[in-house]
């Protein structure tokens, strides 16, 4: 069986190899990224922070420093751990079988029922890389990862994706053969990076409707 690596995926690659379709956008992806969630006053104060942290580093941050200073602080505002339901998962591994090929990589940050090892996943996010040096397609590579996502999911469900690139946020859905992908935003633009942090509070939501709590 063929085996292809996720930094080897562009998205032109992906099209042709898994008759994939690039929608201009998508339903989920529209109600997705309009979430309009209130976000609290706390919220809004440390993003005003960490924008401009941003601001003033994003063109010489690597990933670490972009993952440590910005991108963390964002996912913990919203708290994706929900004990024996879905946790964020760092540097994870994902394979799957897509066509009767095995696509196999790691994951920046994955989010997946399960509290220590991932199971299924819902989200999947890459690739922080610094601005103006980054090598391969992260695009393609984060629909790599959502396609296994998809594999090992009930696929009747949307896959829901995001890449970032310096301070540039992009999410993406996966829909059967169809995928699409919004417009920039960007994390040194403060109402930019309120509604980043609104799509992200979406995304627990649609993570809690699709995992049950355990029984009392």
């Amino acid at each position: 069986m063929e085996t292809i690596n996720f930094n080897d995926c562009s998205l032109g690659f992906l099209e042709e190899r898994f008759n994939l379709y690039a929608a201009e956008t998508l339903p989920t992806l529209i109600e997705w990224v309009s979430s309009n969630i209130e976000l609290a006053a706390e919220d809004k104060y440390l993003i005003q922070k960490i924008t401009r942290l941003l601001f003033a580093n994003a063109s010489h941050w690597n990933e670490q420093d972009l993952s440590m200073h910005f991108i963390g602080p964002m996912f913990s505002l919203v708290g994706f751990t929900e004990r024996s339901r879905f946790n964020l998962f760092a540097q994870s591994s994902l394979t799957g079988i897509v066509d009767g090929v095995t696509l196999t990589g790691r994951v920046d940050e994955l989010i997946a029922s399960g509290f220590r090892i991932p199971k299924v996943p819902f989200f999947a996010f890459n690739e922080y890389k610094k601005e103006m040096e980054y090598k391969g397609d992260p695009a393609g590579q984060a629909l790599a990862a959502m396609l296994v996502g998809q594999s090992l999911n009930d696929n009747t469900k949307p896959i829901y994706g995001c890449y970032v690139i310096g301070s540039i946020w992009r999410f993406m859905t996966l829909e059967a053969k169809r995928y699409a992908i919004s417009k920039s935003y960007d994390g040194t633009d403060f109402e930019d990076a309120c509604q980043i942090l609104r799509i992200l509070f979406q995304l627990k939501e649609y993570c809690m409707e699709r995992t049950q709590a355990p029984a009392e």
